[in-house]
């Protein structure tokens, strides 16, 4: 027994040195090497991300980020390793933008700019991250103050200029319904803080060469501890999901190629696999039928002959729910165009339509259009010259014997505070999409995990419509009932899943909570280091 013990005791000594001896090549990396290794460090952690969940490479390189922050001179220098670890996180993280590019190749000249101009821009929110981080004493400190300030700026990513909110780090447990469920407490960006600070926490195991400190294993093993038993506690003891007996929904995806889905040589044949998709035989009536973003190749609003048609497939007091663009009546100037959401009754009437509000940029519109359009020559990605319009905002939809529920269109699904109505709670959430833009990529992937996100957040159901993928059905507690993969045809039938009974924590609160507790960990750890500022000395944790 005393033999083992020194065994171990050696082992712990000898894993100690090595991760030490790490710390100390990273730090004294210089010039290229340098940049590497943190841009090398930021493609790491993406693989963390869905589809990958490659989860343990964050044991890797949160801690690297925290040793060439530590070895930094001062800020500006922990600035520019931010800015290249960023650089390497959102280029492997984003890549697939680049996707939409080839689809017209008139916009093939742009894909280097994507590749690398948007990672370089919004690495600067994790520049700044690690210049504030340099601010404060190294140890426990820096660490927290690190976690704070990526928490307080990723949440700032998703609200300024329009918003771009994809990818939030919390997201690398999309693959575990159990790690999940603490974002109904404190939502995606309160499950990143946690994720953050246990895994830059390690680094600390090499602020010593030889002595063997277990404690400082316990923030990490204390997040991770935590984010587990709140899932399973909640999994197991709360409210069991449940299913409408009366209400029966038909989810189509018709894997349409973006390449011919607005061309007019197909646009019968779209129709043609649209309609044969939808009146495929089911056991029980179908009370909604749903299609996908842009899925109708008319202008619905204005074309009562299709919508004849279109009631051929739906029951007496069944509805379409579709995708489709509005336009505004010929006669009406300026002429406008709108991403929508119809629902169309058996009758063949629109009697709901919603109107996408938060468009993408580039894609649906040109911000400071007329200069682009001038020096740049740039107009939109979607086909027409003219911007889309953007909607009121989020919507409570009620239809006639149907429990009410939240439309969004596309990427509106992506942020956490704009998929309901204030004050008004729905019984589930749809989200109609059309990721054909981005092929076989990581993309679709990710776009349907941060979906399952908002399902969990809200206690809601949510029900997924996209043209090639990946559609499905989510219970409350973010778990998938039922999917068609991505580049596949086909539909779902189902039951629509019930909502939770009581609003979530996060319903309630919002990221405010958490913003407000990193805002406070900001400030008292930069107050702490000027209380200090007179030592030389850094304080060890």
């Amino acid at each position: 027994m005393i033999e083992n013990i020194e065994n171990s005791s050696k082992s712990s000594v000898e894993l100690r040195s090595w991760v030490f001896k790490l710390s100390v090549w990273v730090g004294n990396a210089s010039g290229w090497r340098r940049r590497g290794l943190a841009t090398l460090a930021g493609a790491l952690s993406a693989a963390a991300l869905p589809p990958l969940h490659a989860v343990p490479v964050l044991v890797v390189s949160f801690p690297c980020l925290i040793w060439l922050i530590d070895s930094a001179p001062d800020w500006r220098r922990a600035f520019y390793d931010g800015w290249w670890f960023g650089f390497g996180h959102f280029f492997a993280g984003l890549y697939w933008i680049a996707f939409s590019l080839t689809v017209d190749l008139n916009f093939v000249w742009l894909v280097p700019f994507s590749l690398f101009c948007i990672p370089a821009v919004i690495g600067i929110y994790i520049a700044i991250t690690t210049a504030l981080a340099r601010i404060a004493t190294k140890g426990l400190m820096r660490i927290i103050l690190f976690s704070a300030s990526w928490t307080l700026f990723e949440w700032l990513r998703g609200h300024l200029f329009t918003g771009f909110p994809w990818n939030g780090i919390g997201l690398v447990w999309a693959y575990s319904e159990v790690a999940l469920q603490i974002a109904s407490y404190i939502g995606l960006i309160g499950l990143g803080l946690l994720t953050v600070f246990g895994t830059s926490s390690l680094a600390a195991l090499a602020y010593d060469k030889i002595s063997v400190r277990i404690y400082r294993l316990s923030p990490f093993l204390i997040c991770f501890v935590v984010i587990f038993i709140v899932g399973y506690l909640r999994l197991n003891f709360s409210e069991k999901s449940e299913l409408h007996s009366d209400i029966h929904i038909r989810i189509v995806q018709p894997n349409i190629p973006q390449r011919v889905k607005w061309s007019e040589a197909y646009r019968e044949k779209h129709v043609s696999t649209l309609l044969k998709l939808s009146l495929l035989p089911s056991s029980k009536p179908i009370t909604l039928t749903i299609w996908p973003e842009t899925a109708s190749p008319f202008v619905v609003a204005l074309n009562k002959n299709y919508r004849k048609i279109i009631t051929t497939m739906l029951p007496e007091k069944g509805f379409l729910l579709t995708g489709s663009i509005r336009t505004s009546t010929p006669n009406v100037r300026p002429f406008r165009i709108w991403n929508s959401l119809h629902a169309i009754s058996s009758e063949g009437q629109v009697i709901m339509t919603y109107d996408k509000f938060h468009l993408v940029p580039f894609g649906e519109f040109i911000p400071f259009g007329r200069f682009f359009a001038k020096f740049l020559g740039l107009k939109k990605l979607t086909v027409g010259r003219i911007d889309f319009s953007p909607g009121p905002g989020p919507q409570t939809i009620f239809l006639p014997n149907v429990p009410s529920f939240s439309p969004t269109i596309c990427y509106e699904i992506i942020f956490s505070d704009k998929v309901t109505e204030t004050g008004s709670r729905p019984s589930w959430l749809l989200n109609i999409t059309n990721d054909a833009w981005f092929g076989n990529s990581s993309g679709p992937h990710q776009h349907f995990a941060m979906a399952r996100m908002r399902a969990v957040e809200q206690g809601v159901p949510l029900i997924r419509a996209a043209n090639t993928g990946i559609s499905g059905i989510i219970d409350p507690f973010g778990r998938v009932i039922n999917y068609i993969p991505l580049k596949s045809q086909g539909v779902i039938d189902s039951r629509l899943p019930k909502p939770i009974s009581r609003q979530t924590v996060y319903g309630r609160t919002g990221d405010w909570v958490i913003i407000g507790l990193v805002m406070l960990a900001v400030c008292g750890s930069i107050c702490f280091r000027r209380g200090i500022s007179g030592k030389t000395k850094d304080y060890h944790w």
